[in-house]
């Protein structure tokens, strides 16, 4: 996995998330529905370093718009982000959540961020190379076990956030103590998931397009195979790991949103509407159960699993067809 990681918050690619937020912010306000839940105080999304994004209670009376850089309180101190959402989206996307209960529990907006403040905050992302490389030293000569993925130092700087994957328990007692010796500030190391440390990265997929956990995606923890048991959660070395197994070595978030509502030739599961199988589609042989793996369009071939057996094959389009009974273009 790339370990060029996401800095991006005063970058162009928030800039462009930013500029799509403002397009939904202006025309598609109006798909929310009119009974949001009546409020005192407003409700503003920002966007934090790392494309992580909170909830923060807005500052009454103040109009912010998105974009607008502000400080915000954080776990005894402050930090800055950028306003990523506001008014009814905002609210809506709360409600989503199922938060709008825990209003009250919001953390607030202080007030806008100065010049000083947002080159300061500049400062800071041009240092991180630096504290990455301190505490990668520190790590190695722990003799610790662990992969530092991402490092996050406050506004304020009395808070040092370090994230690191880890296939086991980690005892970083004496990591700590060095850094927070070095560099004067309350250290939190935080255990991510490889789904996380993907999101972190903020790169681009084999699909050429920007991953979807680190732009539109929110529940990047979920499995979005939870109801289909029958995708594999990894398939190794085989042709059609392309299609399947996403940087963070998982399969791709993606494939639990491309199937549509069309049916099998057997009734059991979906199809794609240009003729191709979805992936984790099933589907009944002479034996039992077959599983659609993967779907290679360019080789024009589809990988099967049988579920008796666990053996896998790679068939034609029409020799799928011709196994679920459909009609080239159409169903049976």
């Amino acid at each position: 996995m790339s370990t060029v990681l996401c800095s991006c918050l005063l970058g162009d690619n928030a800039k462009v998330r930013l500029k799509l937020s403002k397009m939904l912010e202006e025309q598609a306000s109006g798909l929310y529905p009119d009974d949001l839940p009546e409020i005192s105080v407003p409700v503003v999304e920002i966007e934090m370093k790392g494309c992580r994004r909170e909830f923060y209670v807005g500052a009454s009376g103040e109009e912010l718009a998105i974009g607008t850089p502000v400080i915000v309180e954080a776990d005894g101190g402050f930090d800055m982000g950028i306003i990523y959402s506001t008014g009814r989206i905002a609210l809506r996307k709360l409600q989503l959540k199922g938060q709008t209960s825990e209003i009250d529990k919001l953390p607030a907006i202080m007030r806008r961020a100065t010049e000083e403040e947002v080159q300061e905050f500049a400062e800071i992302r041009k240092r991180e190379p630096e504290i990455r490389a301190a505490c990668l030293n520190r790590i190695e000569r722990h003799r610790l076990e662990m992969k530092l993925v991402d490092i996050d130092l406050r506004l304020d700087q009395q808070k040092l956030s370090v994230y690191y994957t880890a296939t086991h328990r980690v005892d970083f007692r004496g990591l700590v103590r060095d850094l927070a010796g070095e560099f004067k500030a309350r250290i939190q190391m935080v255990q991510i998931t490889t789904r996380e440390e993907a999101r972190r990265t903020n790169t681009q997929g084999s699909c050429g397009c920007a991953l979807c956990c680190s732009t539109w995606m929110q529940k990047i923890h979920s499995n979005p195979f939870a109801e289909k048991p029958q995708m594999p959660d990894s398939i190794n070395g085989d042709n059609f790991s392309f299609n399947t197994i996403g940087l963070c070595n998982r399969p791709k978030c993606c494939l639990g949103f491309s199937k549509s509502n069309g049916k099998c030739g057997n009734g059991q599961g979906n199809g794609r509407q240009n003729g191709w199988p979805a992936v984790g589609t099933t589907f009944a042989v002479r034996d039992g159960n077959a599983v659609v793996e993967g779907v290679d369009q360019q080789k024009k071939s589809i990988w099967i699993r049988y579920v008796s057996t666990g053996q896998k094959r790679r068939i034609s389009l029409d020799q799928y067809n011709s196994m679920t009974g459909r009609r080239q273009g159409g169903q049976a």
